[in-house]
This record gives C-alpha cells, structure tokens and sequence, in this order.
C-alpha cells in the first residue's frame, strides 16, 4: 500500500485537530483550489502548494481552527435574528462576532492565535483597507473587525491594514471606543455581545437608534418554531422556511459562515495557480467575495450608471486567445468530461426524451390526397373498389425555441465551478440542438481587477464622487445561437484559461443577455443564468452605496420577470439566488449542476405543454 503523500498525511491532522476544537466528530475536511469554506460538518481549506511551504501551512490551519471555533461557538439562528438588515451594517456585525469567536478560542492558545493570524494576513491580501488612499474608501466591517479583535486578543493588527486604519480609528474611536470596551466584558455571552455590537452600530449611524436586538425572549435560542416570527425580514426567508430539511438548514449555516468569515467585500484566493493573464492589471490569485445580504428597501429615486462605457468591451471567445491556446484549454476541459461522460450523457437522454416527446407527431387520416397511409393498404387488396387513404402530419405546437445559458465568470468560480459550467453547458448545447432548440452560451467579468482603465479615468478626472459602475466589464460570446455546436466547441476551453476570471457585474449582463434574445425571432425565449453569487467589484463599491450593484440587479431582475417575454431562470452555486429570481434553484455542489440544468429546462418546457 503506498505512504500518504505530505498533504494526506496534513488534511488527517488539520481534521483531527478541527474536530476536537469543534466537538463534531462528523466534521470532515478536505483541501479546495477554490474558495475556503464551510457547507454544514464540511469544511474546505486552501490547498498547499506541492512543497508543502510553512506560511500555506499556517494559513491551511488558520481557516480549519476558524471554522472549528465557529461551529464550538457560535448559535447561527441567534446571529441572524440579530443581525440588522443594511448590507454595510450587517457586513461589521458579522466581522465583529467572527472577532469574538476567534478570541475565544485563541485564549491560553499561542498556537491557534498564531494561526488564525496566517489567516487573516491571506484575508488582507485583497481587502480594500490595504489599498484605501481616504476614508471613503475604508471598508468599516474590515476596520473595525480588527480593532474588536485588539481588545479582545492584545494583539495588534496587521501592518497591512496599517494605513488604512489609521484613516477611520480616531474615528471609530470618538463615536464607539467606549462600545469596544465594553464588549471585551461579554465575550462568552453571544446574546449580550450582540446587544453591545448592535449599540456600537448605533453609535456609528449605521442603523436607526431605536433597533434593539432581541433580549426578551430568553428561551427562544433553540425555538425553531419562533423564528420566522421573530424575524420575517428576507433574510431568513429561505434558510429557515424549512427547518426540517437538512440540506435547506447547511446552506444557511453556510451562508452566515461565509457573511461573517470574509468580511465585507473580499474573500482570500488560497490558490497556488492564480498566476492570471500577462498584462493583468490586478493582483495575482484574488477572489472577490460573495456576500448574501438582504435587500434594503429600493428607494424611488436610485438610478444605476456606468461612469463611462468607453473601455466596456463585447468579444468572441475566439478573439481573446489565438486558435492553438484555444486546442489546449479544449483538450483541458475534454479531460475534464471524460469521468462524467456517463453521467451527463445519460442526463442529456433523459431531456432530449422530454423535449422530443412535446414533439411527437400528429397525422389526420382517411384524406383524400397526401402522403399514402401504408396501414391501410391490406382493404385496398382485400377490395379493390375501395381507394387509396392518404395521410396528412399537423402542424406541431412545440413552439420555435432560444435558449441562453449566461455564465457567471467571476474569480470565485475559479477551479470545479467553472469547469463544470463549461461541461455543463457543452452538453446542453448539444442535447438542444439535437431537438431543434437555438442554444447561446454567453459569459460575464471585468476585464481587470479594482476597476482598470475606468478607475484611472475617474481618478484622473478628480475623483468625482458618486461615479456609479467604475470598472471595464467584458462580455463574451462563447457560442452564437445560430451556430453549430461543432464550430462553437473549441470557444468553450476558454473558461479554464488562468486570468480570465475576474470580478462580475451581474446586472448589466443580464441587460445585455436579454437584449440579444430579444432580438431573436423564436417564438419563446429562455435565458438560465448560472452563478455562484452576488455581484461583486471592489473598484464600484468602494465609492458608492454597499448595496450599489445589487439594488440594480433587482431592478433588472424586477422589470424582466413582469414586463418581458423572456423566460428567466436561475441557478445558484453555493449561494441562495432564490431571494433575487422567483424561478431559481440553489445547488451546494458543482457537480450537481448538469443535473439541475437538465431539471430546471424540463419543467419549463413540461410548464407550457
């Protein structure tokens, strides 16, 4: 039998150890190219390097002991019942509890305070604060997380967020220093250091004064049964409107984990890989977060604007790699297809039977011209004086078809995700045009991070405040509606190139998805977007409201679903994206996607038989 390899032999410790902090011997831990994360007694953590370096070994312990501590002690329901409803707001909420818990179990602990640290050093890495030139800029769930944790711990920040602390603490210290005091004294009761955080929140007018959190219900931790009247607010809307379902229960357990783990706006890359394109105007191996917040009331008089459209580009695949780059990424994601080939070809079966049996054929018998109806020959021999039968087909219902598949393309869908989009779509792609139905595959992302030729426009043109959408977004057409899939094939590979991935405005997207579908001439149209997320670009939300690019993804959302002939559907990877579309589906794990695309076409097409 052969030796566990270094990295076996560091998941085994790094599980062991998360399970003893945890108290859950169910736990189980595995390493990710992705984002790290916790999906109920799953727990991912960034993936070491071949080498094994000491540093990604710290950082590798630092996410297992913080999401450790956070399933030892943290109450999940008790969090959400408190948490207020503004998405900046909720953001400092959820980075000051993640304080508390990483205190707690850091205490007598140099080893795990030393972990945590790796960790949030990897954190920083792409947080706006080491980045932020004025106080504007300062992400606050980032600020004052940190000085949480330096009452709570002693130990000073990072000097990465040096300067950016240093804009906003004199601040934060005049309006709320009592406030962080006082939490220190609360730190192993979670009700009481939620009333104190949220005196702090009203301290700093991020919510109204008289929000109190809930303190008179003193039994009501463990009432499931309570907490949809508790709180009716869209946040819980979803992960608890089913408490007995298990799979319902670790997507909102994950969902709060990834809200309060990540802060704000960022959620670390631990991927070795993420060397990005040559020419990048980034940094290397960055993932932006994908926060699920709740909606704030949309006020009537909030308009969404780019600051300029001038670098905004839309381009073919084909156009962004030369062709020989394009045979190796397609070699890449056929490698890829080959251990799910059974699977996802025995799913395309199961539509191609549904769709062709909308289409069956219907004939009108006994006509008097035609084509010749073979089954009644035999009476013709029999009696001769009879004539000939003809029969004529109708006219089938099945309506004339377009479907396009909008794939998310943001950084954080970097590894399994987006290679199984790809797959995912390529198989669709296929099935579809077997039965007739026009299928386009379009991609979305920024064509760089923190805002690319559009942020130095606005910077060199004075900072102008409220600029609006401040980043180069790219739109590819992978496949064209009315083109083959066997020309179109090759185009696919390119969503496993290395930079391609980036930052994802998901509003504007899906404008311009809609638009080409409009523009079609199909009877029905159906556009299925598949994302992992909230939009995301740190260079817009630096400078506008927090919820800026959501608000108008609603809008979006909104005007198509009541007011357009397109059908639209949703699904969600790890993330809840039931609370923006009224037909969506979330899925926890990217292999499940072909399946749920299959699913998800079926019942729109069962639907209008």
């Amino acid at each position: 039998m052969a030796a566990d390899s270094p990295l076996d032999k560091l998941r085994n410790v790094l599980g062991g150890t998360a399970r003893a902090l945890s108290g859950e011997a169910e736990l189980e831990l595995s390493f990710t190219s992705d984002a790290p994360r916790q999906d109920g007694n799953s727990v991912k953590v960034p993936m070491p390097s071949r080498g094994v370096p000491v540093e990604q070994v710290g950082e590798a312990r630092g996410f297992a002991d913080g999401f450790a501590l956070r399933m030892r002690h943290h109450d999940v329901r008790l969090h959400q019942r408190n948490a207020p409803g503004d998405a900046v707001a909720r953001a400092v909420f959820d980075s000051v509890e993640t304080a508390r818990i990483e205190a707690l179990g850091s205490r007598g602990y140099a080893g795990i305070a030393d972990n945590l640290e790796a960790s949030l050093n990897l954190k920083l890495r792409s947080d706006p604060i080491t980045r932020a030139r004025n106080r504007d800029e300062v992400p606050l769930s980032t600020a004052i997380g940190l000085m949480v944790r330096e009452r709570l711990t002693g130990r000073e920040s990072p000097a990465a967020a040096a300067m950016g602390m240093a804009l906003v603490r004199d601040w934060i210290e005049e309006r709320g220093g009592s406030d962080l005091d006082a939490l220190a004294l609360a730190i192993d009761d979670q009700r009481a250091f939620a009333s104190l955080a949220t005196k702090l929140l009203q301290d700093l007018e991020l919510v109204e004064g008289d929000r109190v959190p809930e303190e008179s219900d003193e039994g009501g931790d463990e009432d499931e049964g309570s907490n949809d009247q508790d709180e009716p607010g869209e946040e819980e809307g979803d992960s608890e409107a089913s408490e007995g379902d298990g799979q319902t229960e670790a997507r909102g357990e994950q969902r709060e984990s990834d809200q309060s783990e990540e802060g704000e706006e960022q959620q670390s890359e631990a991927m070795d890989d993420g060397d990005g394109e040559p020419g990048d105007d980034g940094e290397e191996g960055m993932i932006p977060s994908r926060p699920n917040r709740p909606w704030s009331d949309l006020p009537a008089s909030f308009e969404y604007k780019p600051f300029t459209r001038q670098f905004d580009e839309e381009v073919a695949a084909t156009e962004l790699c030369d062709t020989e780059e394009l045979d190796r990424l397609r070699a890449y994601l056929d490698q890829q297809l080959v251990h799910l080939q059974g699977a996802v070809t025995k799913l395309a079966n199961r539509l191609q039977r549904r769709l062709m049996a909308q289409q069956n054929r219907s004939w009108d018998f006994d006509q008097e011209e035609g084509i010749l109806d073979a089954a009644r020959l035999a009476r013709v021999v029999v009696n001769p004086m009879l004539s000939l039968s003809y029969k004529v087909e109708r006219d089938t219902e099945f309506k004339d078809t377009v479907v396009t598949l909008l794939i998310d393309n943001s950084g954080s869908m970097r590894g399994r995700p987006i290679s199984i989009a790809a797959i995912s779509a390529d198989i669709m792609a296929r099935t579809l045009e077997r039965v007739g139905v026009k299928t386009e595959i379009l991609g979305f992302t920024t064509r760089a991070w923190k805002g690319g030729q559009s942020r130095e426009k606005w910077l060199a043109e004075g900072r102008p405040p409220q600029p609006g959408r401040l980043n180069d977004i790219r739109h590819i057409v992978y496949k064209q509606a009315d083109e083959p899939w066997r020309r179109a094939k090759r185009s696919l590979g390119l969503m496993m190139r290395e930079g391609l991935l980036k930052e994802n405005i998901d509003g504007e997207a899906l404008l311009w998805a809609h638009a080409r579908l409009l523009a079609r001439h199909e009877d029905r149209k159906i556009l299925m977007v598949i994302s992992d997320g909230a939009p995301v670009d740190d260079s817009t939300l630096s400078v506008n409201s927090g919820s800026y690019l959501e608000r108008h993804l609603r809008q979006v959302i909104g005007w198509i679903e009541t007011r357009s002939p397109v059908e639209l559907v949703a699904i969600g990877i790890g993330h809840d994206v039931t609370r923006y579309y009224q037909r969506a589906v979330t899925i926890m794990d990217a292999e499940q996607l072909a399946g749920t695309m299959v699913e998800q076409l079926a019942a729109l097409f069962d639907a209008k038989d």
